[in-house]
């Protein structure tokens, strides 16, 4: 049995203009691989490779050539090869430079052996029989674009808002968090901010106190990542817990994660799976985590519901969740149809839907 491996290019399209602090998003592209055996096609794995510019460290412009080379070599391997460990013999054979690839080549193999359903963990789940706590997600923009989101998402039935700031005037997005908690408590509404980095040094502990009157639950990623020293002093004095986010991408090693965490010591780390290097990476983020005391949630990184689904699936694996951010599969016009619902600020699986996958499991096929 040899396997084959390919990949087709996606471009999403935003349903609107996503702004973060890093500039506004219209589209994405991601790679979507494909995993099937040579004499029997018709079992396919799936996996999403998408590297977001500026942040992941495979966004480079060779990607595509890299990713083409891989698949290639890929389709040289035998399966057996892969039946002791995949994420292990994966990060052997890819290693640790492209962490969106590691992602999506695992999914896909996960989704392969487990019979091409696009089910990579067999779990309450998929069997809707679970349900998991996500975040609202309200993105950057005019005040009144702004607004308009947290009405939508508070009629939607979240509980938990988790707002981006940093790219409007501050006093602005101060008025807006005050709005919203003359209308709700912390008991009622958990508010959450991301500021991706955006305060400089100096004005970073001004503004974490002056937001912390509005009793948030916390606020990821403060300062730019690399400034470690700056970042523990933060965490140790906040009056506001702080969440790292782009502060763990690069960090591969299993020793390298527990030094940042143990220098650092922050209140809570937010683990995105795309950006650091798959599930596996994800699990030892979360084994240190727990082991020092540090909370964690899981979150998407604008991938497709490809992408969506292995990291729901995946994160339904851990029990007793805090709200997760898994809410982005509604963001695209040309996203693809599967069977992840989204209400009441709970995503769950309908077993039984079916995926629309236009295409991805015939085109090219075999050639």
């Amino acid at each position: 049995m040899a396997l084959v491996s390919d990949y087709l290019k996606h471009t999403l399209r935003f349903r609107f203009e996503a702004g973060t602090s890093r500039g506004v998003l219209t589209e994405k592209d991601s790679y979507i691989v494909r995993i099937y055996d040579d004499e029997d096609p018709s079992v396919m794995g799936l996996g999403e490779c998408g590297p977001l510019p500026g942040l992941s460290l495979d966004a480079q412009p060779d990607f595509e050539q890299r990713l083409a080379d891989l698949c290639q070599y890929f389709s040289k391997l035998d399966l057996q090869l892969f039946s002791w460990n995949v994420p292990i013999v994966l990060n052997q054979l890819i290693g640790q430079e492209l962490p969106s690839v590691l992602f999506g080549f695992e999914t896909a193999m996960l989704d392969f052996l487990s019979g091409g359903q696009r089910i990579i963990a067999d779990n309450d789940f998929v069997r809707g029989v679970r349900s998991l706590p996500i975040n609202g997600l309200i993105w950057m923009g005019e005040p009144s674009f702004m607004k308009r989101q947290i009405e939508e998402k508070l009629a939607a039935g979240y509980t938990t808002l988790k707002l981006k700031i940093g790219a409007i005037d501050f006093e602005q997005e101060l008025e807006l968090l005050a709005s919203i908690r003359e209308r709700f408590s912390p008991e009622q509404i958990t508010l959450r901010v991301d500021a991706n980095g955006a305060f400089s040094l100096d004005e970073a502990m001004d503004k974490l106190t002056r937001l912390s009157a509005f009793q948030l639950h916390s606020i990821e990623q403060p300062i730019r990542a690399g400034n470690h020293d700056q970042m523990a002093e933060l965490c140790r004095h906040s009056p506001l817990p702080i969440a790292l986010d782009e502060e763990l991408i690069g960090h591969m090693e299993y020793v390298d994660k527990f030094r940042l965490l143990k220098k650092i010591q922050p209140q809570f780390v937010v683990l995105k799976p795309t950006l650091l290097g798959g599930l596996r990476h994800s699990d030892e983020w979360i084994e240190l985590a727990n082991r020092l005391n540090i909370g964690w949630w899981i979150t998407s990184a604008l991938e497709s519901n490809i992408g969506l689904n292995a990291i729901a699936q995946y994160t339904a694996k851990y029990r007793h969740l805090i709200p997760q951010g898994l809410g982005t599969g509604q963001l695209y016009h040309n996203n693809f149809d599967s069977p992840l619902r989204t209400e009441h600020g709970q995503i769950s699986y309908v077993p039984g839907e079916k995926w629309n996958l236009d295409g991805l499991v015939t085109e090219g096929k075999g050639n």
